[in-house]
């Protein structure tokens, strides 16, 4: 079976080539391939359910030897093999509803579903926030991912960067609709824990209480595991606590979430250090059967300049966020320079003017474009005050009797050097200056404080100094000791350690129960498909994607209270509507080409269908050429597109989005549906020469028949 195509569709074609080439000459085994093709139709096309790969092998299993050829006992053997060699890809298809390789095209999943870490089924929900069923997405988006709030805040949204509806416009804000959810299900206490298992009799222990270790903690708990939570910190949270700042994450959003894993029996052991306050032997001489390792990166790299060891004033950026999330708000100087130019630099830079420092500047080697911080962070930054100094490349720093007094530069220009895609800065020679600066922080990078882990012998590390995992079951190199987050990725999201929490969970329930672990990576599961709501073509079109109100600029230079307001319940409910659906459409563009090839009327203007080369997409260009054939909707694969008479009117829609309505016209006689009027008119120029065409009644066919017949037998001679 070729690699490229999904076993499930190859195994479909190969058997349904069997029966058209008629090499089954059998009855009784043509009729239990028909019986076999059933079932394999309801796997790829998400129907099918716990019995149907026992009964498919049941089925293969009965096919008989023909009697002039091999062909049942080859069928027999094909089909079985396809179900051993591909087990997990078919018992994938019947438990998550997802086809990785979209060849089963109603199991096609959505761009962004695919793009995010945790797999949470994106169309789905934001799909019933705007329905206004807002606990009810939370508990789709929790089936995946525990923390929707934390993340509505500060996920980095590669959901987004996939969304179609950016190939239009600008994508469907996922990230602020997944935290006015949360909150409105926590107002009005409908922010609910699953029901868990029945309780398992044996002991999880979870090191680390950041993103990672928390979701292993909640999916574990959820399987009936008694899990206990070690962490070096006072507060749970990890980064997501100490190295967020308050005025992106208010504290109370991720008390509030971990309170719901206390709700689900999860122990927490504060200022509790692994590997001195607690060992791996006291741990399994408590009884713990697994352990689950998520110790996050919370080490800064060293910048490497000359005095950077002479002069107190020089600091990390990581220790300057964990100290003020901890209380410390003490100012760290006057004029402040950090170095770097991602996320950690931003919020330590805007973290120092809260803090009172009267000028704040981020030193860059290369330029804005460059910058791999969000630029939302990057534009609230600038306009609280913060200045940027690109293109320059820090050497060394200067002071008098200990005292930091400037950070020596150098100006720099940016070369392709050869065998690299990404501009270089190169030093610009005798630009040597001096930027006055009495505190300068680094934010040049994380790694992994391994220091805790030197007593676990036989445990493997890149050459990164991260865990070595398994990444499909995140296991260690020692049995029963499961890893993931920060200290497996390096610094990375919020999201993708929760996804390694998750994955991981499921794996140490594997490995407690003796069932084999997994071979391929998870696919992401379909929790649902939502019925769609209606919209014009013209809102579809007209409706944008609304500002984020901010914190007046005077409150958030002097105070931690959250910057982003959040949007109102309208814009929230409006935003969710401007969806795609691309959980329902893949834009495999059969509707554009059989009304422009086969039709010859062009009405689609979907230019976003194609994803390389976005042209201009017009939902509302349809109603103007479309003459409601249903031709696009008949040769949808997947029921996007649809047509229906309803209260007179004839409706062309795709996902809900109204393209073109047209009113009904009746036969005169007996009332049938003829069809719209530009249809009746199509038809008419199509099959003008077969002969003339009343005009001043409308009759249907059979109506026009009995007229006819009726005319006929009273011109007939006596």
């Amino acid at each position: 079976m070729p690699d490229s195509i999904c076993p499930v569709t190859a195994l479909i074609r190969q058997l349904e080539e069997t029966l058209h080439a008629g090499r089954m000459a059998n009855p009784w085994n043509r009729r239990i391939i028909e019986e076999i093709l059933d079932l394999l139709k309801d796997v790829a096309w998400g129907r099918a359910g716990a019995d149907h790969l026992p009964a498919i092998k049941e089925l293969a299993g009965s096919l008989r030897d023909e009697p002039l050829s091999t062909a049942g006992v080859e069928t027999r053997r094909q089909v079985l093999a396809a179900l051993a060699e591909h087990d997990e890809v078919f018992r994938s298809h019947v438990a998550t509803h997802n086809c990785a390789t979209r060849d089963c095209v109603k199991l096609a999943p959505a761009p962004c579903q695919m793009a995010c870490p945790a797999g949470i089924d994106v169309p789905t929900y934001v799909s019933l926030i705007g329905l206004g069923r807002d606990a009810e997405a939370i508990e789709v988006i929790r089936r995946d991912n525990p923390f929707p709030w934390v993340c509505g805040l500060v996920c980095t949204r590669p959901c987004e960067f996939m969304c179609v509806r950016g190939r239009i416009d600008t994508p469907v804000s996922i990230k602020f609709l997944k935290a006015f959810a949360a909150e409105r299900a926590l107002s009005e206490r409908r922010y609910k824990n699953p029901p868990q298992e029945p309780d398992k009799g044996q002991k999880v222990c979870v090191i680390g209480a950041g993103p990672g270790g928390l979701s292993a903690a909640y999916y574990l708990a959820l399987k009936g595991y008694a899990v206990r939570v070690i962490e070096a910190l006072p507060v749970s949270g990890g980064m997501i606590m100490v190295g967020i700042p308050r005025y992106r994450l208010p504290r109370e959003v991720i008390d509030r979430e971990v309170a719901m894993l206390q709700e689900l029996g999860v122990e927490f052991r504060f200022n509790t250090r692994f590997g001195s306050d607690v060992t791996l032997a006291d741990l399994k001489a408590e009884g713990f059967a697994a352990f689950f390792f998520a110790i996050g990166c919370h080490s800064a790299y060293k910048m490497g300049m000359p005095g950077e060891g002479d002069f107190p004033q020089v600091l990390d950026a990581i220790d300057i966020l964990k100290r003020v999330a901890l209380g410390d708000r003490t100012v760290p100087g006057k004029k402040a320079v950090i170095i770097g130019g991602g996320n950690v630099a931003i919020d330590a830079a805007r973290t120092c003017l809260r803090l009172g420092s009267e000028e704040v500047t981020i030193a860059y080697r290369r330029t804005r474009s460059e910058m791999p911080a969000d630029e939302e962070e990057v534009e609230q930054a600038e306009e609280e005050g913060v200045r940027l100094a690109f293109l320059t490349i820090p050497t060394g720093l200067t002071g008098v009797a200990g005292r930091l007094t400037g950070l020596q530069c150098l100006r720099a220009e940016l070369v392709r050097k050869e065998g690299s895609s990404r501009m270089s800065p190169v030093p610009i020679a005798d630009s040597d200056f001096v930027m006055a600066a009495d505190v300068v922080i680094g934010a040049i990078g994380q790694r992994v404080d391994n220091s805790c882990m030197t007593g676990l012998q036989g445990l493997e590390w890149t050459r990164r100094s991260t865990i070595q995992v398994n990444m499909v079951t995140m296991e260690t190199s020692i049995p029963g000791i499961f890893a993931a987050g920060d200290a497996v990725t390096g610094p990375a999201t919020v999201i993708e350690a929760i996804g390694g929490g998750k994955r991981a969970a499921d794996s140490i329930d594997r490995h407690l129960c003796g069932i084999p672990q997994p071979k391929m990576p998870p696919v992401p599961v379909r929790r649902g498909r939502v019925e769609y709501f209606e919209i014009p073509a013209s809102t579809k079109m007209v409706l944008k994607r609304p500002e984020m109100p901010l914190l007046n600029i005077d409150r958030r230079r002097t105070t931690y209270q959250q910057v982003e307001l959040g949007y109102s319940e309208n814009d929230v409910r409006e935003e969710a509507r401007r969806c795609l659906r691309c959980d329902i459409c893949l834009r495999c563009g059969k509707c554009v080409e059989v009304c422009r090839d086969k039709m010859g009327v062009n009405a689609l203007q979907l230019g976003y269908f194609d994803f390389d080369h976005p042209v201009k997409t017009d939902f509302r260009i349809t109603a103007e050429r479309c003459i409601t054939c249903g031709a696009c909707a008949a040769n949808c694969p997947t029921g996007a597109m649809q047509i229906e008479d309803r209260e007179g009117e004839r409706i062309l829609s795709l996902c809900g989005t109204i393209l073109n309505r047209q009113k009904l016209l009746f036969c005169d006689k007996c009332g049938a549906t003829l069809g719209p009027a530009r249809y009746l008119d199509f038809i008419r120029k199509k099959t003008g020469a077969v002969g003339p065409v009343s005009t001043d009644r409308r009759i249907c066919d059979a109506c026009a028949r009995k007229e006819s017949a009726k005319v006929n037998v009273d011109i007939m001679p006596v």
